[in-house]
């Protein structure tokens, strides 16, 4: 009877290596042959807002890198929580990767049931760019420069409303800090997006807005509506005649947006290589860096483009904007 259940004790023994060999020679090949068929970069937000720009513009020079065919798929709502949740339940192959911002950083700190880890639930593919962001205003908005703008929203702040693409958003956040900031608070508007909100300002419907440089920037220029202020130390070449906020007379107000590019947890060393390969060399492409700088941005560093750099960056964001969301006492279910 002992030797009966030796037996069987060893032949399950040795199923499972089996199974287990099985797994490991599965992810070897797939990881040797990626990739095979098109890959999808995921954007958490709607189509035509910064961030789906700055995945359009990354897709196709790694498309070109990976030689394959990069498509993006746009899946919004919930601060961009969403479409985080469905990478991180997305095999873990490379096929379905995704683009966020630093809403990603935030999450943990903004809602209260979030499905899922920032940290344990994606593995870091690279950062791609830093993005300063712009305080504006509708076109006919009457202060004319941002110490003007303070004292007439503190003297009008019943009537001033302060849009923003949702909770967790990186205008949301902004627009946090500089109500903080001044000390003063107004009606904020959430959009679904930064287009919504944008197309709103445009017209008039709402008077104040922070927002990245990669979605203000050509509407700055065109007039459509008035810059106050950029949140960079220095001014941005695409905008040369907009101050920085430190400038125009709220020191030291500097928030930087950056966006990365994750995989789901699990997905094999040697793919997630691959794609931090795809990502430095698009990183590098001519038309990737001449897009950016017409958006008001520029890519990071080689060595910042890593899974390394992304995951202590991502940490460290966490931990530093925790106890400012908490501050703020902004929550979501």
């Amino acid at each position: 009877m002992s030797t009966e259940k030796e037996t069987a004790m060893i032949n399950k023994i040795l199923r499972i290596l089996f199974c287990f060999m099985f797994l490991c020679v599965s992810q070897v090949y797939a990881a040797a042959s990626y990739p095979s068929k098109v890959v999808t970069i995921v954007v958490p937000f709607t189509a035509g807002g910064p961030t789906d720009t700055v995945a359009r513009t990354l897709s196709q020079a790694m498309s070109a890198a990976l030689d394959t065919q990069i498509i993006v798929e746009n899946v919004d709502g919930a601060g961009g929580t969403i479409g985080a949740w469905r990478v991180a339940k997305a095999p873990p192959d490379g096929y379905t990767i995704f683009v966020h911002h630093i809403g990603h950083a935030t999450a943990p700190s903004l809602y209260r049931k979030l499905p899922y880890n920032p940290m344990t639930d994606f593995e870091p593919i690279g950062l791609i760019n830093e993005v300063p962001m712009t305080l504006v205003a509708r076109k006919d908005f009457p202060p004319q420069d941002l110490k003007e703008l303070i004292a007439y929203v503190k003297a009008n702040k019943e009537k001033i409303n302060l849009a923003n693409a949702g909770l967790g958003a990186a205008s949301h956040l902004c627009g946090m800090l500089f109500q903080s900031a001044m000390q003063t608070e107004v009606t904020t508007v959430p959009y679904k997006g930064t287009s919504p909100a944008m197309n709103d300002l445009i017209s008039g419907q709402v008077d104040i807005m922070c927002d990245q440089t990669t979605n203000t920037t050509s509407q700055i220029r065109g007039g459509t509506i008035k810059a106050y202020g950029v949140t960079a130390r220095k001014r941005v070449a695409s905008l040369p005649d907009v101050p920085t906020m430190s400038e125009a007379g709220l020191p030291n107000f500097e928030v930087s947006v950056w966006h990365a590019l994750y995989a789901p947890k699990g997905t094999p060393k040697a793919v997630i290589d691959t794609l931090t390969k795809a990502l430095q060399h698009a990183l590098k492409d001519a038309t990737v860096k001449q897009r950016f700088a017409q958006l008001g941005s520029e890519p990071v560093a080689e060595n910042r483009a890593t899974p390394e750099a992304l995951r202590a960056h991502l940490k460290a964001e966490i931990d530093k904007w925790a106890p400012i969301i908490k501050k703020a006492g902004t929550y979501a279910d």
